[in-house]
C-alpha cells in the first residue's frame, strides 16, 4: 500500500489516504465528505516530494470535485446557493 497525501482544491483540505497504486493525472477517485456521501474527484496533478525520513519519495495529489452534468456552477465558497445531485456509488 503507497500512503498519498491528497491536497482537495474544493475543500481546502489536506488528508493521507493508501491506495494500491497512485492515481495519474485525469483519473477520478472517490472521496468520502463530511456529510457522509461519496463524491468523485478529478486528479489535476500529482507530484512526489522527499519524505523528512531516508531517501523516501511521497505522492501529493490535487484534487477538485467533478462537475455534474446540467448542474449550475456555485459561487466561490457559497455553497449554500447550490446543491449537487446526490448519485449512488457504482461499480
Amino acid at each position: 500500500m503507497i500512503e498519498v497525501e491528497i491536497q482537495n482544491e474544493e475543500r481546502q483540505t489536506q488528508e493521507r489516504i493508501r491506495f494500491a497504486a497512485v492515481p495519474r493525472i485525469g483519473e477520478g477517485i472517490r472521496l468520502r465528505e463530511p456529510d457522509g456521501f461519496w463524491a468523485s474527484y478529478d486528479v489535476l496533478d500529482v507530484w512526489y516530494q522527499k519524505a523528512e525520513y531516508g531517501d523516501v519519495w511521497v505522492p501529493y495529489l490535487h484534487v477538485r470535485l467533478t462537475p455534474v452534468e446540467g448542474a449550475a456552477v456555485p459561487a466561490a465558497n457559497d455553497e449554500a446557493d447550490y446543491q449537487r445531485e446526490v448519485v449512488p456509488f457504482r461499480t
